[in-house]
């Protein structure tokens, strides 16, 4: 990450999340549930303020409305997650799944080239600190069950849901 830093929080149908930025871009978006939600004493809050930070969390909180509103199903965000190479490459795979749509752990490694880096692949999208925007809510298991996600399986089926990848379960 580069620069400053900046936080704002968002009002969400699945809870507030926090949405972090570096001048660079979008930094993290944390559930009320996420076990490592970055100090965010000292740090700016809102968007109120100037600066390359505050301009993109400005365009985060925007866009992060406009999906949950479902008038969005793909984000044009900078992003700046703090990751090794191979998690950001990861990552960035992760972003090339369709709105409404799910893959399997083993899928996606065999998208980045080694199927048998499928616990790797897993392992980091498990780190993923952007959910939402780099939707890692869109990998399921292998026969298409929901599996780990840090703001909990029941924000993942709402995600899941809200996009159409899978049918209202009901109560």
């Amino acid at each position: 990450m580069s620069g400053g830093i900046a936080a704002t929080r968002l009002e969400s149908p699945i809870g507030e999340l926090v949405i972090t930025a570096s001048d660079a871009g979008v930094s993290g978006v944390y559930f009320p549930t996420s076990r490592h939600v970055p100090p965010l004493h000292g740090v700016e809050r809102g968007t109120g303020g100037e600066g390359p930070a505050s301009v993109v969390l400005a365009r985060a909180r925007e866009q992060l409305t406009q999906y949950f509103a479902k008038s969005r199903t793909a984000f044009e965000l900078p992003l700046d997650p703090p990751g090794t190479a191979f998690q950001r490459r990861v990552w960035g795979a992760l972003c090339t799944i369709p709105y409404g749509t799910t893959v399997s752990y083993s899928e996606l490694a065999r998208r980045l080239g080694d199927v048998r880096a499928t616990r790797a692949v897993g392992a980091a999208n498990g780190k993923n600190p952007i959910p939402i925007i780099v939707p890692c809510h869109r990998v399921v298991g292998a026969r298409g069950e929901l599996t780990g996600f840090g703001g909990g399986l029941d924000r993942k089926r709402w995600l899941l849901e809200h996009e159409g990848a899978i049918m209202m379960l009901g109560g």
